[in-house]
């Protein structure tokens, strides 16, 4: 059978209008990532894959797009390690080597990510599912492509609200102050924990990553935990549930305080990158007496990262002198 007549593809639209993005979206694909020597990290990601369409073509082709994500896993397989930010730039190339009529071509992939924790005091193992991210976006610059990549991570963990507990705090020293002194129910404030509504923290961080910096997911991880009241577990025991909601009412935290921090802990870690790196950190709470949800964002490079978190360092530095005085 002769199927070698025209791709329809090819033909003009009856509407010329140029397409920002066309491609398939929810790929599955089974990856293994060295991790040199370690035992290799086995991730099921779901990849989107786009490029842009002239005005001048119907369609792209389709099957072009599964295709190069298959082509570029197929080689990683058989490397010894890889980066998923890095594996989503070569897939990019490929989409522009395969569709020639585009300028632009974006991937992005969210996997389930599994790391293995240990319960606060029991020390029991876990197994903690969290989310790992990855895209680059390829432009034609002249004879070649200009690739940016981003890493990131979605973590949930545990807040505590300040607000509600500071009116709970409140409440008790009139209580306590009805039978105890003054100083005796001082005491007793700073040492008990007190009760506030809790929330369902999910914070994320997408880094923008140069050609030689690595930025690792597990350590966006790690920087995302530290920032909210508490990390969540997901077998504990009595003296477990007892560790997390102390430690956790031991440190409310606004989702802008959640932000805040992971600001904090980016510039700390990777004062490394360039200062042009972007940076967007997110944390939604998932409110427990609201129906409602929190949201709180930061989008910035990291120059002006750098140069926020230098101005507060100052602020700090000059209220303690004045203090001293």
């Amino acid at each position: 059978m002769d199927l070698s007549f025209p791709d329809t593809q090819d033909k003009t639209p009856t509407i010329p209008v140029h397409l920002t993005r066309v491609g398939v979206t929810g790929v599955k694909k089974l990856l293994k990532i060295g991790r040199n020597g370690k035992r290799p990290i086995v991730l099921l990601p779901t990849f989107n894959a786009f490029v842009d369409l002239p005005s001048s073509q119907r369609g792209i082709h389709m099957s072009r797009n599964p295709e190069a994500i298959s082509a570029v896993l197929e080689r990683a397989i058989s490397g010894s390690a890889v980066e998923i930010e890095s594996l989503c730039a070569e897939i990019v190339n490929c989409l522009l080597k395969k569709h020639k009529y585009a300028k632009k071509a974006e991937v992005s992939m969210k996997s389930d990510y599994m790391i293995m924790k240990e319960s606060p005091v029991t020390k029991v193992k876990t197994q903690e599912m969290t989310k790992v991210m990855a895209n680059a976006i390829g432009v034609r610059d002249g004879d070649g492509v200009k690739i940016r990549k981003m890493i990131g991570a979605e973590v949930v963990g545990m807040t505590v609200c300040p607000c509600a507990q500071e009116t709970t705090k409140e409440s008790a020293r009139q209580k306590l102050l009805e039978f105890l002194d003054e100083q005796t129910t001082q005491k007793v404030l700073d040492t008990v924990p007190f009760a506030s509504h809790n929330q369902r923290g999910k914070g994320m961080i997408m880094i923008e990553v140069p050609e030689n910096p690595v930025v690792r997911g597990e350590d966006i991880i790690k920087i995302i935990e530290d920032s909210m009241s508490s990390p969540v577990c997901e077998l504990l025991k009595r003296v477990d549930e007892n560790a997390v909601v102390e430690h956790a009412h031991k440190n409310p935290k606004f989702v802008e305080d959640c932000v805040r921090n992971m600001v904090q802990r980016i510039v700390a870690k990777y004062s490394n990158l360039p200062d042009d790196t972007l940076i967007t950190v997110r944390q939604v709470n998932e409110e427990s007496i609201h129906r409602h949800n929190a949201f709180a964002e930061k989008v910035a490079t990291m120059g002006e990262l750098k140069e926020e978190m230098k101005q507060v360092e100052e602020s700090n530095i000059d209220t303690y002198t004045r203090g001293c005085r």
